[in-house]
């Protein structure tokens, strides 16, 4: 793994150099893939799995750009906490760029219940966190607190490593989770023993841990947060919830200046959404239904927004009107899971059928994997479809699709389809 500095404005990305292209991840919630045990990201076929540790690193020392560079799909584990990161900072050094920091003040309490995990993220200044840790049966239970900055985060929280229960130690390895794990790079908590191939490098380390995780988690963000985080045996599934919460609430304030703006003068009309002068390949109903055989009730596209190369976002509208409402549910409408899959491999349709030689053929959805329904979706929502195609050889297609409702995350997929002649 190296580090490398980057102009500001890019973030923190992960290259993965062992792949054709090194092709790129960047540090955002919206590429999180998985969140078992620890954060993966994922662009296409690309992942990098583990990466909270070197995120918490950059975040703790306040690093706002940088590439991260790998010759596989994880970094190295290192003694299982963020000290060897630290080193390599240290011996690179860290320069000040002219560009002012963006940084997201909370302006409202943030909640989450997930499980047994409750986090509440209040308005404060600078970063604080305050957490509780314990296992199902109470043990260890511990607690801390911190106003992050880079000489805590150095001193208090860098050097907690990763711990596991010894009875969770068989499933770890059945699924494949810890694979380079051993006692050299985490501690193993047995009945009331603790299982470390040198003292406990502080008396709350097991806390400190999940507070390290809570730093790199929340750098998903894409800026840094001011606010009082007060948390209750995380996970980085909560962490990564909590985040898409707060960028909801950090996107409010833009949604709603759109919402009420006047209607543009002439002088400044929009541009056009078919035809030949579209922008950014944006198509509007009638256009759509040039591409996909579908209709009602399965047309599950009102508008694509735009095509950029093999991305497409597109737009569902959902209204009380629609049939499947009165019967899912009654009196509690929500709309069905699959028919977000089916939205996802309609705007993947179009994408693929949208390239000249592609035309006039039919785009046939064949499966689908990996899929996760995070949040319902009721009357009055507008469903945002956003499609990577990831892969076109001959007649078959696969694409990795997200659906969102103001930002958050509502379900995902990767589809596969065949194109055939009608």
């Amino acid at each position: 793994m190296t580090f490398l500095p980057a102009p500001a404005g890019t973030g923190v990305r992960f290259r993965r150099v062992d792949l054709e292209g090194k092709p790129e991840i960047e540090a955002r919630v919206e590429n999180v893939a998985e969140t078992t045990r620890s954060t993966t990201l994922a662009k296409g076929n690309t992942r990098v799995h583990t990466v909270e540790h070197v995120l918490a690193t950059f975040a703790g020392y306040q690093i706002d750009n940088a590439i991260v560079e790998l010759d596989a799909n994880e970094p190295p584990i290192a003694d299982g906490s963020a000290r060897e990161y630290c080193k390599m900072i240290a011996e690179a050094g860290i320069v000040p760029q002219d560009e002012r920091r963006e940084v997201y003040k909370v302006t409202a309490p943030v909640e989450l219940e997930m499980g047994e995990t409750v986090m509440t993220l209040f308005p404060g200044d600078g970063f604080k966190i305050s957490c509780t840790s314990a296992d199902k049966k109470g043990r260890f239970t511990q607690f801390y607190s911190v106003d992050l900055t880079p000489k805590t985060w150095e001193q208090e929280l860098a050097h907690a490593r990763t711990f596991c229960f010894y009875e969770e130690i068989e499933y770890l390895i059945t699924h494949g989770l810890i694979r380079g794990g051993s006692l050299e790079n985490a501690v193993v908590i047995r009945d009331d023993a603790v299982l470390t191939t040198e003292p406990l490098r502080y008396a709350e380390e097991f806390v400190r841990h999940k507070m390290l995780d809570i730093v790199g988690d929340f750098s998903l963000l894409g800026r840094p947060i001011e606010g009082h985080l007060v948390a209750v045996k995380t996970s980085h599934s909560a962490n990564c919830e909590m985040v898409r919460r707060v960028a909801a609430q950090m996107n409010k304030p833009a949604n709603a200046v759109r919402a009420f703006s006047p209607p543009p003068t002439s002088a400044e009309a929009a541009p056009e959404t078919t035809g030949k002068g579209a922008a950014m390949g944006a198509m509007d109903i009638h256009e759509v239904m040039k591409y996909l055989p579908h209709r009602y009730p399965l047309l599950m596209v009102d508008r694509v927004i735009s095509i950029d190369g093999n991305r497409i976002v597109g737009v569902k509208n959902v209204t009380i009107n629609e049939p499947h409402f009165l019967g899912h549910f009654p009196g509690h409408p929500i709309m069905p899971g699959v028919l977000q899959l089916e939205a996802i491999a309609q705007v993947a349709g179009i994408a693929m059928l949208k390239k000249a030689e592609n035309m006039r053929q039919i785009a046939y959805f064949m499966s689908a994997e990996n899929v996760k329904w995070r949040k319902p979706v009721l009357p009055g929502d507008v469903l945002t479809i956003e499609v990577e195609l990831t892969k076109s050889r001959g007649k078959i297609g696969k694409a990795k699709g997200v659906c969102k409702v103001q930002g958050d995350v509502v379900s995902e997929a990767d589809v596969t389809f065949m194109l055939m002649e009608p």
